[in-house]
């Protein structure tokens, strides 16, 4: 046997003849490999004494021993961490495959409404009342919103998923969150007010781009639809901003169709039937002229006396037309029926009476003839005086 330093020896081991001879070596403690090396080189010869202990270098049995409990505490634990990876791993899959499916459902939802009322479009009523622009934001505002909503829920639920598989208590978290929240919704009330009521709006179809609304606080033509804002052009140029929560009824003149009123009036002494006729005969020109034939959805109509005052009679005129034409119609009925009765001889209230001038008259034509009592020298005037009295 042969002790090598570092603790390792060399041992002769016998072996059956016809085979080589092989060594094999062994660890050995280093309190007895020291020993076998000899005296410490590093001791001083004169005072005998060693520096500071070196620290002790692990055995290989130690080591040996180190890695088996290493080993049999990965192999005891492999198994929870592959079981929380795979789950993670299939919790995160679930969630992005199911989040695609459900945006994609969306989008096809939306292309379904799209196709949908662009069926409507062959008539001249679904023509006017879809407008492309409106249809297409408002689809477009929809989706946004629900994909929104969608992955929000998804990948939130995904998210506290994943925690839980930690084993982390998600009751704090939960708690603090709600807290949050509650106090966020007080803070922006006000913003979470005009979103859902924009939200509301859209999913209803309140209005869009393109109608003439009265909002209340504003009345324009709407440039721009919003979640928080709307947009409106006033008739001046002007553009309003109106938040979504602060609009409590909403007047829409663009939707369906609109009535042209006109009221005409005229002097108590003329006659009726003849007004009527100038009137009907109007009524039937112009829904046979182009572009009024388009935009006048029904016949005009007179329909009768509206009112009887002691200086005029009113007659109301009206017709159903394109929205939004109401005023142009109205203008145009005006223009028409004015020239009608005045090449008829129909006066309108509130249009001058014409005088004839006639010569002046002479001014002392209405002058008395002079009397005979205005001089008090003539005859009638001494014979009309008092006599005076004698004097005594």
């Amino acid at each position: 046997m042969v002790v090598l330093p570092f603790g390792f020896r060399f041992v002769a081991v016998p072996v059956p003849p016809g085979q080589p001879p092989h060594l094999e070596v062994s660890p050995v403690s280093l309190s007895v490999a020291l020993p076998a090396a000899g005296p410490d080189p590093s001791t001083s010869p004169s005072t005998g004494t060693s520096p500071a202990p070196t620290p002790s270098v692990p055995s290989l049995e130690e080591a040996q021993q180190r890695a088996t409990e290493a080993a049999g505490w990965f192999q005891e634990n492999w198994t929870t961490w592959l079981a929380v990876g795979l789950r993670i791993v299939l919790i995160v899959a679930v969630a992005l495959v199911l989040r695609m499916l459900v945006r994609r459902a969306i989008t096809r939802l939306i292309d379904r409404m799209n196709r949908n009322t662009s069926a409507t479009e062959g008539g001249t009523l679904g023509g006017l009342l879809v407008n492309a622009e409106r249809r297409r934001q408002r689809s477009q505002a929809i989706g946004s919103v629900l994909r929104s909503v969608a992955s929000f829920v998804i990948l939130g639920t995904a998210f506290l998923m994943v925690l839980g598989a930690f084993q982390i208590n998600l009751a704090p978290l939960l708690a603090s969150a709600g807290v949050a929240g509650v106090a966020i919704g007080f803070g922006a009330r006000n913003l979470v007010t005009d979103f859902l009521s924009g939200v509301f709006m859209i999913l209803e179809d309140q209005y869009g781009v393109g109608d003439t609304i009265d909002a209340g606080v504003a009345t324009g033509e709407v440039i721009e639809v919003g979640l928080r804002v709307t947009k409106l052009r006033g008739d001046n140029g002007e553009i309003w901003y109106v938040r979504n929560g602060e609009i409590k009824r909403i007047g829409n003149a663009s939707q369906g169709w609109a009535t042209a009123g006109v009221n005409v009036n005229v002097r108590p002494e003329e006659d009726l039937d003849r007004v009527r006729s100038v009137l009907t005969e109007v009524a039937e020109r112009i829904t046979k002229e182009e572009p009024w034939s388009e935009i006048l959805w029904g016949p005009v109509e007179v329909l009768g006396l509206d009112d009887v005052l002691l200086d005029s009679m009113v007659i109301r005129v009206t017709a159903r037309t394109m929205p939004g034409k109401a005023v142009d119609v109205e203008r145009e009925l005006r223009w028409r029926m004015k020239r009608a009765l005045d090449a008829a001889g129909i006066r309108m209230i509130g249009v001058p009476e014409q005088v004839t001038e006639e010569p002046a008259a002479d001014p002392a034509a209405g002058m008395a003839a002079p009397s005979a009592f205005a001089s008090s020298s003539s005859p009638q005037s001494v014979a009309a005086s008092p006599i005076p009295p004698k004097a005594l």
